[in-house]
């Protein structure tokens, strides 16, 4: 049986008793009914991971015991920031699942004129709480022990303009070459993704005056959910660490 993973997301130390965190606690005593002394991973998004063992597990209260530290890194070389339009329904959450498993280091939601999403006050601080909890889920699985950075919802205007080094890239049908004939990103990569519907043609063309250039990935129309994990993969493999 696989040692379950679980966040905590406060400081971690070899020899200390710490008490998991109310979901924490149910998916262990609850769902996975795991008994005293059973081993568990531990790791706070910091780096690194701590293996433990249960020394209280009840209903409602599970406390463990830290034993060793672990500094194991499973990053990839390639920082990958993913400027993703929102999309509507359980598209977005499958996207930020997904996109963590295949290694990006920072996500953006992005305001698109297409997106079709309003977020705003209690409902945009519920919509980030849920994301937040999709991270920490997909890095617990995937056995990341650093969490990838989830951004605030923000314009593509206002993202597509912000100073940086990396790489940047934006798919469009009638780009002259695709990721084989990219130069290798020193700085890591910037990539924007739209939503249902794709980027307007005035999104595009700022985005091209903010230096992004345009990759073609094949010769079929993807699903915005399929679109970013699709590049996301591609640039893993030519540049990153899959394959």
């Amino acid at each position: 049986m696989r040692i379950p993973r679980i966040y905590h997301p406060d400081t971690l130390n070899t020899g200390d008793t710490i008490e998991l965190e109310a979901d924490a606690a149910n998916h262990v005593g609850r769902v996975l009914r795991l008994n005293v002394d059973a081993p568990i991973i531990l790791f706070n998004g910091q780096g690194g991971e701590y293996s433990a063992v249960l020394v209280e597990s009840g209903k409602k209260r599970v406390t463990a015991l830290i034993r060793k530290f672990d500094d194991k890194c499973i990053e990839s070389p390639l920082a990958i920031h993913l400027g993703q339009g929102i999309s509507r329904g359980d598209k977005m959450e499958l996207t930020i699942q997904k996109a963590v498993e295949l290694g990006v280091t920072e996500i953006t939601p992005l305001f698109t004129q297409r997106c079709g999403v309003k977020l705003n006050g209690e409902r945009l601080e519920k919509k980030m709480g849920q994301w937040r909890k999709i991270v920490i889920s997909a890095c617990e699985q995937c056995a990341r022990n650093t969490l990838p950075i989830i951004h605030a919802p923000k314009s593509l205007e206002e993202w597509a303009s912000e100073p940086t080094d990396e790489l940047k890239l934006n798919l469009h049908p009638r780009a002259s070459h695709g990721i084989n004939g990219l130069a290798e990103p020193i700085n890591g990569v910037r990539l924007v993704i739209g939503p249902e519907g794709g980027l307007s043609d005035n999104e595009i063309e700022f985005a091209s005056a903010q230096g992004f250039e345009e990759i073609l990935i094949g010769p079929r129309v993807l699903r915005t959910e399929t679109a970013g994990l699709t590049v996301i993969s591609a640039l893993q493999t030519r540049f990153g660490d899959l394959g």
